[in-house]
């Protein structure tokens, strides 16, 4: 997963389901749209409003018709479903995600560097 830079983007991602999405980077998975069309292909990146970008797509729309694309970005409204692969361990990847965002989150130890939640002028 790309640790997103923005402090509200890992914000929602830890505090939600999109984390799994997230985890799912590198795989082939299939997503359903909410207009019965299907997308299955390499998940490039998942973010925190569950927008995805998948590579080597193969495209159903709802009348059937395949269609193969180079890659594809769903904005999450559009998503109705994502399958989640058998072999995944969805505890496990969840886990892993979370991991990556605290290394992110603590990038320079308790005493140095730069603060994530920097407190606000006037107030102790």
């Amino acid at each position: 997963m790309e640790v997103s830079h923005s402090i509200r983007e890992r914000t929602i991602s830890e505090n939600s389901l999109v984390i799994l999405l997230q985890g799912l980077q590198g795989q082939v998975t299939t997503v359903d749209l909410r207009d019965e069309s299907k997308a299955r292909g390499r998940v490039l990146n998942v973010d925190a409003f569950m927008n995805v970008r998948l590579e080597e797509v193969l495209y159903q729309d709802r009348k059937g018709r395949l269609t193969n694309m180079a890659d594809l970005f769903i904005t999450g409204r559009n998503i109705r479903y994502v399958h989640i692969p058998e072999h995944m361990d969805i505890v496990e990847t969840i886990k892993a995600q979370l991991a990556k965002i605290h290394r992110v989150r603590d990038f320079a130890g308790k005493q140095a560097g730069r603060k994530e939640y920097a407190k606000a002028k006037g107030k102790k």
